[in-house]
């Protein structure tokens, strides 16, 4: 699926990735982009740490989608979140993510987003990865079952929406990059892609 702007003398690009929320993100540079799954195996390996877990699913998915696309810049990206050393996932039921809201409440979760831009001409990637600090407010448990019920954040890492009504549940924010949150860090891209041949914008 193409997206944006078309302009014949601009490279092609794809977004490594079914993201509806990095779609979003990446149509804000106005370009012109195509999305494609990035079929590869996101599990962790034994011992990993977050960092580089998100680093090396970022450049996995890249070069998956890169690999038969020999004329394309494909951007991959990944996001883990960490609190207290532990790693979130998706909560993927309402169950699930008022538990996980529950044990963030009044504590700091550290939003690691990783992004790696490959040119799939000649191989070359650029990687780059932005921490995000969010400070959760003392939530209730009436507050966060009214939250999960308005804004359903199955799909999110960390059990929130930062572009929706989950902007409401912290005290702060501390980050490089506002976008990196969602999940694209746009700053960083930006660069990335006019250094890869892509006019930004």
């Amino acid at each position: 699926m193409e997206h944006a702007l078309s302009d014949p003398a601009q490279r092609r690009l794809i977004l490594a990735s079914t993201s509806i929320y990095r779609r979003q993100l990446l149509e804000r540079l106005r370009l012109s982009f195509e999305c494609q799954p990035p079929r590869c195996d996101e599990s962790p390996l034994p011992g990993e740490s977050a960092e580089s877990l998100a680093r090396r699913l970022a450049r996995l998915k890249a070069e998956a989608v890169a690999a038969p696309a020999a004329d394309a810049v494909v951007i991959g990206s990944d996001q883990v979140a960490v609190r207290g050393g532990e790693i979130l996932g998706k909560p993927g039921t309402a169950q699930r993510c008022i538990a996980q809201l529950r044990a963030c409440s009044g504590l700091e979760v550290v939003f690691l987003t990783a992004v790696h831009v490959v040119d799939a001409r000649n191989g070359r990637g650029e990687s780059h990865i932005d921490r995000t600090r969010v400070q959760f407010r003392a939530l209730d448990d009436a507050e966060i079952a009214r939250y999960v019920a308005v804004d359903a954040p199955f799909d999110c890492a960390g059990g929130f929406k930062a572009e929706s009504l989950g902007i409401a549940l912290f005290e702060r924010i501390e980050s490089e990059d506002p976008t990196a949150l969602t999940g694209l860090p746009l700053v960083w891209l930006s660069g990335a892609l006019r250094r890869a041949g892509i006019r930004v914008p």
